[in-house]
């Protein structure tokens, strides 16, 4: 009875769980954190959405049980944003499906789809969901290096797409992309898009993109999506989010579109597991998705704004990071002084020395490894304090280095 339960057991620890605790220690002693490890938007959901939840829970029939799939209105709206954004046509009755979030549809159609042993293909470093739900179902993953030489290479990714399938047995089920990318913040243009989808078709593997960044973007053209690939719709579903877009995270609003059969399978595990949201939460969704739009540009202006913030007030403090084109995060390499302590070591340092968090890059896979994810979630003036506190952690470097080492070299004799 003592053994671990076999779903649990083949979960590896959780990374972030050190910074967690640590994090919780130094508040509950009174310490200010400047916390950019959760990518957890902190702005004011658009008035007129809140109006019409407010208008809507007022109606005493909108508390009975929801609909699983999603109310019809809300999926006509997601679809009329698909036409609307990318020229894409969905029928809404058999093409989209409204989740409690992207990431509880990924890791259900995951359950949905997956067969014990099933082979998966997933971006490393990568949003835990997309190889853990899989891992979760049964599935035995392959992780294909979303990075060469810390960017976005679209042929590097092509060639270890295609080395994971020779090399694969069974041959993969499945395969994820993820683009603009949570945790690298990566972006790709619809000719990659077009050369998966026919990767897909010769291979006969299911695509599932990830495009919860959709409207989160700073520079060049806005993200493309999969299903604008002619045929796509044949092996491709797509999961998007309002969480990022309007200011809804706590909302746990988001869809799955594209192909039937995926979606469809989606459809049917999810009328055994849920009702759906609460509908004044769809209903109210759903005029986000057809009301004013201004919104978005304002909260992507934010998010602009944050992000040439932390860009130069960090370089300034001597941490070079690259600007992100794209998303609410920055993917940046741990400064060269502390290179050696990987990116736990930094993060610890950083969080115990400038009261500064941010999540290892090593948690989102081990070819994270000598990066950290900040997420652009505290506004200009905290990200300017939070880089004066950086700047005294990189001119003690060394000092800060040898500390950490007795202290560890200590708990382990200890």
């Amino acid at each position: 009875m003592k053994e671990e339960f076999h779903r649990i057991k083949r979960l590896p620890p959780y990374v972030f769980a050190e910074v967690n605790r640590l994090k919780a220690e130094y508040r509950a002693a009174g310490v200010d954190i400047i916390d950019f490890g959760m990518g957890n938007p902190d702005m004011d959901t658009p008035s007129h959405i809140v109006e019409k939840l407010i208008e809507t829970v007022r109606k005493p029939r909108t508390h009975r049980y929801s609909a699983s799939k999603g109310v019809a209105g809300l999926r006509r709206a997601e679809a009329g944003y698909y036409e609307r954004r990318f020229g894409v046509k969905l029928d809404p009755e058999t093409e989209v499906i409204a989740t409690l979030g992207s990431k509880e549809g990924l890791a259900n159609l995951a359950m949905a789809i997956t067969a014990p042993g099933d082979v998966i293909l997933s971006p490393n470093p990568s949003y835990p969901i997309h190889p853990y739900g899989f891992m979760i179902a049964g599935a035995a993953l392959r992780h294909i290096p979303a990075l060469h030489e810390g960017r976005f290479d679209p042929e590097a990714y092509m060639r270890s797409l295609d080395r994971a399938v020779m090399h694969s047995v069974p041959k993969p089920a499945a395969l994820i992309v993820s683009f603009p990318s949570n945790p690298t913040a990566q972006v790709c243009d619809l000719d990659f898009y077009g050369e998966v989808v026919a990767f897909a078709k010769k291979h006969e593997i299911w695509v599932l993109s990830d495009l919860a960044y959709s409207e989160i973007y700073f520079d060049g053209n806005p993200p493309p999506s999969i299903l604008q690939v002619e045929g796509a719709k044949e092996v491709a579903v797509e999961f998007t989010s309002l969480s990022k877009t309007y200011a809804m995270p706590g909302w746990r609003m988001g869809f799955a579109q594209g192909n039937a059969r995926l979606v469809g399978a989606l459809t049917r595990i999810k009328s055994y597991l849920d009702y759906g949201a609460f509908t004044p939460v769809q209903v109210a969704a759903a005029a986000a998705l057809n009301g004013p739009q201004d919104c978005v540009e304002e909260i992507r202006g934010i998010y602009r704004s944050r992000r040439d913030t932390l860009v130069s007030s960090m370089a300034a403090a001597g941490w070079t990071i690259p600007s992100p084109p794209a998303t609410m995060f920055a993917w940046a390499p741990v400064p060269p002084a502390f290179e050696a302590l990987g990116s736990m070591g930094f993060s610890r340092i950083l969080l115990k020395e400038a009261g500064v968090a941010v999540s290892p890059g090593v948690g989102f896979g081990e070819y994270g490894e000598g990066y950290v994810r900040l997420g652009l979630v505290e506004n200009e003036q905290r990200i300017r304090q939070a880089a004066r506190g950086v700047k005294r952690v990189i001119a003690r470097a060394a000092e800060l280095i040898a500390e950490d080492e007795a202290a560890r070299q200590n708990g382990k004799r200890a």
